[in-house]
């Protein structure tokens, strides 16, 4: 375990030490942001981002990218909310539907980019307009309230009265993730396919079934999220999401992992995703308004990819 972390922390030098300099300096000027109350908010926060960078990263890996997730969120939250409000659903079959819409929409993403030479980009592109149209459709264009505690207790309740439990389901979806991606074939399979997709191919590994499960497990998490989110907001709102797929590609390329394909952590992708979370909590303890927090997330994103490009050539 040691050795692990010892690792985790070497490989992540630069982003930790970003991520702690960013912390000291929000807490100067703002001694709440250290505040117990405001540590747990940050990480609630930051958990449905984490849920989709965490499959980002997979499929960056592959060489892809889902700008679909966003809206996937947006018609997950929908779907779910309007099986309890208006057709009476339990809960538990409600939230296993909605998670299934997710899954069916990031299946899709990965059947066409897998069996077609459309790249990712315009597949997920086309995805992500289909999918905020159906939410939009679905709901009428307003948001569908739920007034069931069991339903709203998934992204607002507390584990032991201290943990939220958005994170809860964060720390074992990172668990099941990382054996994911250092334990089995599957993730040994990504890093080949995304590193040299023809040396791949002559060595026997099924690229389209690698792919179809990445975008799946993409669509899954955003399911996770329009869940959770959904849940906040008492409400499934056609609207939800709206530039998610942002911070979530935001959260993976500050991590390291590298846009053209073949390499990245997930625990890169965490501290990214932690970073994210942080400006964004530290710019509103500050006072600065949600406008200029576009500006600053589309500059950082522009540095990581500009770092990531030097770091390629020098290697």
């Amino acid at each position: 375990m040691s050795h692990a972390v010892t690792n985790f922390i070497r490989e992540n030098m630069g982003i930790l030490i970003g991520l702690i300099v960013l912390c000291s300096f929000i807490s100067i000027i703002n001694p709440d942001f250290l505040s117990t109350n405001n540590l747990m908010n940050v990480l609630r926060q930051t958990s449905t981002n984490m849920y989709l960078a965490i499959a980002m990263t997979m499929v960056i890996i592959l060489g892809g990218i889902d700008l679909s997730v966003g809206s996937i969120i947006a018609v997950t939250g929908v779907v779910t909310t309007l099986l309890i409000a208006m057709l009476g659903f339990p809960v538990w079959a409600a939230v296993v539907a909605g998670l299934l819409v997710g899954m069916l929409f990031g299946a899709f993403n990965g059947y066409v980019v897998a069996t077609t030479i459309i790249p990712p980009f315009i597949v997920t592109l086309a995805t992500m307009n289909i999918a905020r149209g159906a939410a939009y459709v679905f709901s009428d264009g307003k948001p569908v309230r739920v007034m069931s505690d069991s339903f709203n207790n998934i992204g607002s309740g507390y584990i032991g009265g201290f943990l939220p439990a958005p994170v809860l389901y964060l720390i074992i979806i990172l668990i099941i993730a990382y054996v994911i991606m250092n334990k089995t074939k599957l993730g040994r399979y990504m890093y080949a396919v995304g590193g040299n997709p023809e040396a791949a191919k002559f060595a026997g590994i099924n690229i389209k079934k690698i792919k179809i499960i990445a975008y799946s497990f993409s669509g899954l998490m955003a399911g996770v999220a329009g869940i959770v989110l959904s849940s906040r907001m008492f409400s499934g709102q056609p609207t939800a999401g709206d530039m998610a797929e942002l911070d979530a590609i935001a959260a993976v390329v500050l991590g390291g992992t590298s846009m053209t394909g073949g390499s990245g952590k997930i625990g890169g992708t965490v501290i990214g995703a932690l970073i994210i979370g942080v400006l964004s909590n530290g710019l509103n303890l500050m006072g600065v308004s949600s406008f200029w927090q576009y500006i600053v997330k589309g500059i950082v994103i522009l540095i990581a990819v500009y770092a990531d490009v030097i770091k390629k050539r020098k290697q």
